[in-house]
């Protein structure tokens, strides 16, 4: 359903820097009534002073959303400051990069932690008020990660993955009671995201900088909820690669094995050269050998 951002009741998470940030500036540009969520104070509460004196109207609350008591201050603060909520975006997220196979699981349920486990339980404690919210939305903001694997970034991309599956169950569910679920996919995005990750590990790093700036994504995203979009791939080249993946999958993973395979092309010679050598060590078998395999070969089989 189509909605207006002017007035609109809308919460952010990750709100302090980023997409976050400029999704929370622009909302309060627009005339909605903004709760801002994310862990530092600091950064909220230079946030605040900002779109304040540009004349907006802009509420902080300080909760890490894989807290499940900092998830209930959220909700209070929503009832407390504008007795309720209309829009929830999920929007806090973290990633590392690096090998699967060369890192532990610590990584993984840390990722998950937050960009699954916060964003589906954040979502639930919001349920009750957005039923009662004036033309509700859920907007979830995944990945071009969540439409096609990255390697070295498996885990953000398994994590990704799953909150497009959970989106896609969820929206039929809401249906019922009038919430649109909106998800949004980046592609690169100027952001300190890459500075912020758990790990950096990857041989092949992203250049950020030649990606859309968070002020494009937050008015992208903007527009999507105004219009009530089912959900939004950003950028040509997050278009070009959710394409690719859905119609020419096979294609899709024979370019990003020939890209791995010539980023560790002197790992793999380095290990062909010494299964080579440990192939020419092994002894050779005499003529007489060979002649006696022969013959065992031409025996007859009893029975």
């Amino acid at each position: 359903m189509r909605r207006k951002m002017a007035d609109s009741r809308i919460l952010i998470t990750g709100a302090s820097q980023g997409i976050g940030r400029a999704l929370a500036e622009e909302a309060a540009h627009r005339g909605a009534k903004v709760l801002a969520a994310a862990r530092s104070s600091a950064m909220l509460k230079e946030l605040q002073e900002q779109a304040r004196s540009a004349g907006g109207t802009l509420e902080i609350v300080q909760a890490d959303v894989t807290s499940r008591d900092d998830r209930l201050r959220m909700v209070q603060a929503a009832q407390d400051h504008f007795g309720g909520l209309d829009i929830l975006v999920n929007n806090a997220g973290i990633g590392a990069t690096g090998h699967f196979a060369e890192a532990g699981p610590d990584r993984l349920r840390t990722i998950f932690e937050v960009n699954f486990f916060g964003l589906t339980e954040t979502t639930r404690v919001f349920l009750p008020l957005l039923k009662q919210g004036n033309r509700p939305a859920i907007v979830n903001i995944s990945s071009v990660a969540g439409k096609r694997g990255i390697p070295a970034r498996s885990e953000y991309s398994a994590s990704k993955f799953a909150v497009e599956g959970f989106s896609e169950a969820l929206r039929p569910e809401l249906a019922k009671d009038g919430i649109d679920l909106i998800v949004v996919c980046p592609g690169l995005t100027q952001t300190n995201f890459s500075k912020n990750m758990i790990e950096q590990k990857a041989v092949l790093q992203f250049d950020h900088l030649r990606g859309m700036t968070s002020e494009q994504v937050a008015v992208a995203t903007i527009k999507a909820i105004e219009r009530g979009s089912r959900q939004v791939v950003l950028s040509f080249q997050g278009k070009l690669l959710a394409l690719v993946s859905r119609f020419l999958p096979r294609v899709a993973d024979r370019v990003a094995a020939r890209k791995v395979r010539n980023l560790f092309k002197d790992e793999i010679a380095a290990r062909e050269a010494r299964r080579a050598e440990q192939k020419s060590g092994e002894p050779k078998a005499t003529s007489e050998e060979r002649g006696a395999k022969s013959e065992d070969r031409k025996a007859p089989t009893p029975g």
